[in-house]
């Protein structure tokens, strides 16, 4: 059963995002999980539905002068 769900790092890992991030997106709802003890779980069809339209947006870039 748990074969379909993945944990926070292997979310961030599939998303290329730090997992600080990753809980983030789940707190704000963007992200859907299921917390299950203390930690959350993520169903895989939902992390590729999600991977799929999610675009992380680069931090702020220097720029030289």
């Amino acid at each position: 059963m748990l074969d379909q769900y993945v944990d926070v790092m292997e979310a961030a890992l599939r998303l290329k995002i730090n997992v600080d991030t990753v809980k983030r997106l789940i707190r704000q709802g963007r992200l859907p999980a299921t917390r299950w003890g203390n930690k959350y779980i993520i169903d895989r069809d939902q992390l590729e539905m999600f991977a799929a339209t999610y675009n992380p947006l680069p931090g702020r870039k220097r720029r030289l002068i």
